[in-house]
């Protein structure tokens, strides 16, 4: 992405941005949220931005506001190591582009 910005777990803040000289990422973390109120109108905006990448963590309870064309990660322990994951990909077909580079 071309950021200097410092990457920190928005699992507080519940969300934070990084900016590059073209594209703003937002990292939303739904975790301790039983009830997203305005954090779901602040994702709809970030989804709204043409220029954006938008991360959006434990997204179930704003699954209304995603779109369905998306890139899906889910990341489970292997329970074999410790810090050990697995890592899931689903996305249609046009998405195939955001994984070469993986």
């Amino acid at each position: 992405m071309g950021s200097n910005d410092q990457v920190r777990s928005p699992s507080f803040t519940l969300s934070n941005e990084y900016r590059s000289k073209t594209v703003t990422m937002y990292h939303f973390d739904f975790y301790r949220l039983s009830e997203p109120g305005i954090m779901r109108d602040e994702l709809a905006e970030a989804l709204s931005d043409p220029m954006a990448v938008v991360v959006v963590e434990w997204g179930d309870i704003v699954e209304d506001v995603l779109p369905q064309k998306r890139l899906r990660v889910h990341i489970k322990s292997t329970g074999t190591v410790e810090n050990q994951r697995k890592m899931e990909f689903k996305y249609p077909q046009q998405l195939t582009y955001l994984l070469e580079n993986i």
